[in-house]
């Protein structure tokens, strides 16, 4: 999926989500957020670990606590 981001200049958001359904990675997913373009974090890589803290399943309300790791060289 891509999305216009920008009001003044050609530039998209871009998400992708890829299942791995064979071989090491079978069951494992690989998502992809972030608009296209330069800047300092450019090939940087990363991930994030979610937790939930809280939730309430009557509202569906919830408080999850992200830690984001990302390396950039």
């Amino acid at each position: 999926m891509y999305a216009s981001a920008s009001q003044t200049e050609l530039s998209f958001l871009m998400l992708f989500n890829f299942a791995f359904t064979e071989g090491k990675y079978n069951g494992s997913n690989l998502s992809v957020l972030g608009r296209n373009g330069v800047g300092l974090l450019r090939f940087a890589r990363g991930y994030a670990q979610a937790r939930t803290q809280e939730r309430d399943v009557n509202t569906g309300d919830a408080v999850v606590e992200y830690n984001v790791y990302v390396f950039h060289y």
